[in-house]
């Protein structure tokens, strides 16, 4: 029995909700996701695509991801030109659940570049960071209680 089958019977409900967790990707995993379609970074993508997860996302946040993937050194790992990755973007945007940051609590992570991540989740009410970098978020994600996973935690959690 799925969880929201669960859940709906313990609660007395006919309906079935479908519990969507929310994420905020770091940037490193949109990275690699692009880079190769066989690992866990595309498989959390491929998650995003067919909203089997939300991903939720500051403006920072997004133009970090735009700005990264224009990188030349991540250009001739994944092979997309600059309009292939506005394409994908466009996609991405279109898939991503806008954040406002209402509130800032900073210094939280040793690297000033994570923090803009972990402001999308908390303000975003997120359940979990995924990331590449745990270690970093590790403490942070104890303090606000969100989860800090690697891509392919995140896709055991999803599939089970």
């Amino acid at each position: 029995m799925a969880t929201s089958e669960v859940l709906a019977e313990a609660i007395g409900c006919d309906i079935l909700w479908d519990v969507v967790l929310k994420i905020v990707l770091d940037t490193s995993v949109v990275v690699a996701g692009l880079r190769t379609r066989m690992g866990a970074g595309n498989a959390v993508l491929r998650l995003v695509a067919e909203q089997r997860v939300r991903l939720l996302a500051t403006p920072p946040l997004f133009l970090e991801y735009e700005e990264v993937l224009m990188r030349p050194e991540h250009r001739i790992v994944h092979l997309l030109t600059p309009p292939e990755i506005e394409e994908f973007l466009a996609e991405l945007a279109a898939l991503i659940e806008a954040v406002e940051v209402h509130f800032q609590w900073r210094p939280q992570t040793p690297d000033p570049n994570d923090e803009m991540v972990l402001e999308a989740a908390i303000n975003g009410r997120a359940d979990a960071v995924v990331t590449y970098n745990v270690g970093d978020f590790a403490e942070a994600g104890r303090r606000f209680d969100i989860g800090i996973m690697r891509p392919a935690e995140l896709l055991k959690k999803v599939r089970t």
